[in-house]
């Protein structure tokens, strides 16, 4: 009886080593609209990821630069793209932000995000004030371009309630339902904060044809100037078909974040993954080729999460 005893608990030791063994951590990373670059950028991540970090499983889903934010605080996903002025206001509680977001930390810095407003080439807008009674679609309600062009729009002197009262309107699509709604006609405004080029631009681009609003110099300072993490840059020349000549406007740094309660050790090892992968990652969208390791910790504006911070460390990379 005992040596039945012994070896029955023996087993159960055995099967608890091996299933603890065998256990998995579930990553999840989200990321922006289908049709956008983030999409099939955090796809690809998440493969190498699973591929080159042992005892994780990973997932990669749509999102919004806000709503990221908000649900990596939350523990509802371990990583997220924003922008680095967002994780700054979730952090910080400010913005759109109604609470502080004391656990979301800092992983990487990668490419530009470029705010892009599109209208039909022969449109007779010419500018963010012409705005003011058009059908406009400016993102999801958590997509950071929405944040952005609203604020933009005040400095013009429009708001979304002006639209909206002037027989306009504001369509709360993603940027596939942007694209099919412009080509049809139905909107005359489309608006990203994203790479440039970007595949649903490119789209209108080849038709119906498009042209972007410049943002006036003197409008960026002011906006720079109450929006910290922005600045000046232009969507250049044979960016796209229709873009024959630069077109200034304001652009923010796309960063990935994490939730502060992620194992210190794994972050490590997915950090040092991340960044060997570097070229493999680039081969699914060219602005890629503006991440660097130099440059990682640029827009860190929220703090930097150890494990992160371990590689970052050893390869010498600096704020």
């Amino acid at each position: 009886m005992r040596k039945l005893i012994v070896t029955i608990a023996a087993t159960a030791a055995l099967a608890a080593a091996a299933s603890t063994a065998n256990a998995e951590t579930f990553v999840r990373m989200i990321s922006g609209p289908a049709g956008g670059s983030w999409y099939p950028l955090s796809a690809k991540v998440m493969e190498v990821m699973q591929r080159d970090v042992p005892g994780i499983r990973t997932s990669s889903g749509p999102g919004g630069g806000v709503g990221n934010v908000r649900n990596v605080g939350k523990g509802n996903s371990e990583f997220g793209w924003t922008f680095g002025f967002t994780a700054y206001n979730g952090f910080n509680g400010k913005g759109k932000f109604k609470k502080a977001h004391k656990d979301v930390r800092f992983f990487a810095t990668l490419f530009p995000g470029i705010l892009q407003t599109a209208v039909p080439a022969k449109s007779n807008i010419k500018s963010y004030g012409d705005l003011k009674n058009k059908n406009i679609s400016p993102g999801k309600l958590a997509f950071s371009g929405n944040v952005t062009v609203e604020k933009l729009l005040q400095l013009y002197g429009v708001t979304y309630g002006q639209i909206k009262k002037n027989g306009g309107a504001i369509h709360r699509v993603g940027y596939k339902d942007s694209v099919a709604l412009m080509k049809d006609g139905h909107i005359d405004a489309f608006v990203g904060l994203t790479t440039a080029p970007n595949a649903s631009f490119i789209a209108l681009d080849f038709s119906p044809g498009i042209r972007f609003l410049p943002v006036s110099a003197t409008i960026a300072d002011k906006f720079i100037a109450q929006n910290p993490g922005f600045f000046k840059t232009n969507i250049k020349a044979g960016t796209y078909k229709g873009v024959t000549a630069d077109v200034p406007t304001i652009s923010t740094a796309t960063v990935l974040v994490t939730n502060k309660n992620l194992n210190n050790e794994l972050v490590y090892k997915m950090t040092k993954a991340f960044w060997k992968a570097h070229a493999e990652i680039g081969k699914v969208n060219k602005s890629w080729s503006q991440v660097l390791l130099k440059t990682a910790l640029l827009a860190a504006a929220v703090p930097v999460h150890p494990g992160a911070m371990k590689y970052y460390n050893e390869m010498g990379v600096k704020k």
